[in-house]
């Protein structure tokens, strides 16, 4: 079943043409990665997906992104019931300089889903447990965020966005400031949370996206040049383009 539709979309940095006319189609409970070259475009549709961009001064869009056929660029669109529909994992961890607990709980405080400290409480656990992460350090949830490992942080800003009840997970080359050991646990991670969540990830690593994903789009300089199930793409694509790119004679 589709999630997202995206329907002749296109972005503008102020006069720059960044993303012209995509179209695609995404399907819910799977992972999708977005691959290219640098600068042609895959993050900032992420971003779109979301709004995120909506911060950037001078960017002005067309056309439609749909979540559950409602077009999430509607006047009417409550932006903040959006972010937290549809959360965002950037490339670096970024959790909060507060403790473990108070970075899981932030979002349900601020954005008065829960008050009652025991039903906090679950969801912390529940949403730590959600990314592995619960037994390594139940013991350590007042100690300051930043004094885990990177892995442990990236898995920690998943939990964050976990724990407001998302029902899609943007991921912007979530592991490319990891070793290989903790990408893999991230990844693993990611296959683990499909069942229950829509993934969107931008990666770099084709690699990465032939492992972990059912889906992959290929964007090239803005444009939207295939999209299928990642079997296809990485075997047999339809575009010379395509082809040209997994196959390592450009990007």
């Amino acid at each position: 079943m589709s999630k997202i539709d995206i329907k002749n979309f296109n972005l503008y940095y102020t006069n720059f043409h960044a993303l012209k006319d995509i179209n695609m189609s995404i399907q819910e409970k799977r992972i999708t990665a977005m691959i290219g070259p640098s600068g042609c475009g895959k993050s900032t549709l992420l971003r779109s997906m979301n709004r995120i961009n909506d911060t950037i001064e001078g960017v002005r869009t067309s056309g439609e992104i749909n979540i559950q056929g409602k077009n999430i660029y509607s006047e009417k669109t409550d932006i903040d019931k959006l972010r937290r529909n549809v959360g965002m994992v950037f490339q670096r961890p970024n959790p909060f300089p507060i403790s473990v607990y108070e970075n899981v709980a932030f979002g349900l405080k601020v954005n008065r889903i829960e008050s009652k400290k025991s039903s906090i409480d679950a969801i912390v656990e529940k949403s730590l447990k959600a990314v592995l992460l619960w037994d390594d350090i139940k013991d350590k949830l007042k100690k300051n965020a930043l004094s885990l490992t990177l892995e442990q942080q990236q898995r920690l800003c998943i939990a964050r966005v976990i724990a407001v009840r998302p029902q899609i997970i943007l991921l912007d080359e979530p592991c490319s400031s990891l070793d290989p050991v903790s990408t893999q646990k991230i990844e693993e991670l990611m296959l683990a949370l499909k069942d229950k969540y829509t993934i969107v990830i931008v990666t770099h690593n084709m690699q990465q996206a032939a492992r972990i994903s059912q889906d992959t789009a290929f964007m090239l300089l803005g444009e939207l040049i295939e999209f299928d199930k990642t079997e296809k793409i990485f075997t047999n694509p339809s575009k010379k383009e395509t082809d040209d790119y997994v196959s390592g004679k450009f990007g």
